[in-house]
């Protein structure tokens, strides 16, 4: 009978490890470990630091989309659920060429709309140019096939519920899910 080297065996037994654990997971706070600038703003923020140790939801956005509409059902969940810990921030992006240009974008925000919650300057949020907060979003639930997807998220980093650019902010879906998060459900 042939023995096998303690390195063989070492490998096998955290390969075999490593299978049974499934998928790795994201470090807590690793989602949000980045830098980025404030929507029409010099500012740039951590988001960690903005955004960290609390249930989220997070929209890529775009000014001169169908679904721009959304913006006032995200400013009154903002408006609603923002005294219970959520936080909402808005990500401009012209990954679906439906963004205008940087000040108009802000202008359509916080001027057309009223947001009061953080929003972005533009990222890429699809494909291979997908900065790394969406393409750790896609990992965990799906990449945004277009404006206005939606990910709640909790507040360890993990993504809880995603939703496509057709479910409005104030769908029953989207409150049920974002009580249960507040809930701790």
């Amino acid at each position: 009978m042939r023995t096998l080297s303690l390195p063989i065996v070492t490998l096998a037994v955290t390969l075999t490890a490593t299978l049974l654990a499934g998928p790795a997971q994201a470090a807590p706070g690793a989602l949000l470990d980045h830098e980025l600038r404030r929507l029409h703003s010099s500012e740039v923020v951590n988001l960690q630091e903005r955004l960290g140790g609390s249930p989220l939801l997070l929209v890529n956005t775009a000014s001169r989309c169908g679904f721009t509409g959304q913006f006032e059902g995200l400013e009154a969940l903002h408006q609603r659920y923002g005294d219970r810990g959520l936080k909402v921030a808005g990500f401009s992006s012209n990954d679906f060429n439906q963004e205008i240009d940087e000040e108009g974008a802000a202008e359509v925000c916080f001027v057309n709309f009223g947001v009061t919650f953080d929003m972005f300057a533009p990222i890429s949020v699809s494909g291979d140019e997908a900065h790394p907060l969406f393409a750790e979003l896609a990992q965990q639930s799906e990449a945004p096939r277009w404006n206005f997807t939606k990910y709640l998220v909790d507040e360890s980093g993990r993504v809880v519920a995603h939703y496509p650019s057709s479910v409005r902010p104030e769908s029953p879906a989207m409150r049920e899910a974002i009580e249960a998060l507040l809930n701790g459900e």
